[in-house]
């Protein structure tokens, strides 16, 4: 059953579904996953967006520098049961299993006031199964962009890539994670447009559409955003040579702090260990996720940041003047203690230690393709 809650639907199934769902995601997922295309990173296994986020910066250094920042408008909520079923039945042929998928898929919207309401067009999302049948839905897309790429197609070798570019011709690829997806071009800012109506032509059966206010063609001096990360074609300090950046985008940063922000509420009475453990929790979730960046100055900041505001609510909550809470948390020598309570320290972002993520590209393993007969 899925719950409608104001221009989203959000899928709660029961046990007894979430139980079915997983028993069919089992099914399913050996049998697709081993032919999706590579560049397809969102909820497959093996794969993450620190992938996805290497890809783009590996081919934006070989000159894929201008960018469709693609958004496809309501995605779970509008693609197609038609077409996402006969997707389904060129690789699935059990009457039995076809019938479970069709069954999720028009499981109903229940609406804040208790309606029920059939559901024609998206996925259930919160499921189980919804995030896989989003990649069959989606995979129309990765394959249409990448045919030239192909071993016979016009870009299946360097030399073809080389040669097309030599006679002005564009080449172009596409890094998706889920609905989000950025396709890079090695040609012109009209090529992009090109593309780009190419695309809304390929989702068009499938029920979506491309957002025209959040859909842009860019070029990496710009930079962009894409899953979490700024992109950024910009020339290093001190020297004449250009790379492709990646650093922490403003709005994971604003909401990172949005969290802390309401953990540390002047007037809070809560348990100081206990927020601090929260604290810890986040900003080591935060910090794993983004050490890939450009962000030792980001992760400053952060500490800064978080270490004021307990200060702050510390204050605030047991009334102390600066020189109190100064005498409490620094040695007689005058050096800064670590705040904490419980044993337990406020974790330090600044000291993660940020390495580059290396790209794998093909050398990520599929687990299923084993399974396939030799």
């Amino acid at each position: 059953m899925r719950l409608r809650k104001g221009q989203y639907e959000t899928s709660v199934p029961t046990i007894a579904d979430r139980v079915v769902q997983a028993a069919l995601k089992l099914v399913l997922e050996p049998i697709f996953e081993a032919e999706f295309l590579p560049v397809s990173y969102g909820f497959r296994p093996k794969r993450r967006a620190h992938d996805a986020i290497a890809e783009i910066q590996m081919f934006g250094s070989r000159g894929y520098q201008w960018v469709l920042d693609a958004d496809i408008e309501a995605c779970f909520d509008s693609i197609d049961h038609t077409a996402l079923m006969e997707r389904v039945r060129r690789r699935v042929k059990d009457k039995r299993v076809l019938a479970l998928v069709k069954a999720f898929l028009k499981a109903g919207v229940m609406s804040e006031t208790g309606h029920y309401e059939d559901t024609d067009t998206g996925t259930p999302q919160g499921g189980i199964l919804s995030p896989l049948l989003a990649n069959i839905a989606l995979s129309v897309l990765d394959e249409h962009v990448m045919a030239p790429w192909r071993p016979d197609g016009v870009m299946g070798t360097t030399y073809r890539r080389n040669h097309r570019r030599s006679k002005g011709l564009a080449t172009w690829r596409i890094v998706r994670y889920a609905d989000d997806f950025v396709a890079l071009v090695h040609g012109q800012q009209r090529d992009v447009a090109a593309l780009r109506e190419d695309i809304a032509t390929v989702l068009e059966p499938l029920g979506l559409r491309l957002s025209e206010s959040k859909t842009r063609i860019v070029h990496m001096a710009e930079g962009f955003d894409f899953l979490g990360f700024r992109i950024e074609w910009k020339r290093k300090r001190g020297t004449r040579k250009w790379y492709v950046y990646t650093f922490i985008a403003d709005r994971p940063f604003r909401a990172v702090k949005a969290k802390i922000r309401a953990l540390t509420h002047r007037v809070s009475q809560a348990d100081m260990g206990a927020v601090i453990g929260r604290i810890n929790q986040i900003l080591r979730g935060w910090t794993n996720y983004f050490r890939h960046a450009v962000c030792k100055h980001t992760l400053n900041r952060l500490r800064h940041f978080v270490n004021w505001r307990i200060i702050r609510w510390l204050r605030k909550r047991h009334r102390w003047p600066w020189k109190v809470f100064r005498r409490k948390f620094t040695t007689p020598t005058g050096r800064w203690l670590p705040i904490a309570a419980d044993g337990v320290e406020v974790f330090n972002p600044a000291a993660v230690t940020v390495t580059r993520y290396r790209y794998r590209g093909n050398r990520i393993p599929n687990p299923f393709l084993r399974l396939r007969p030799a």
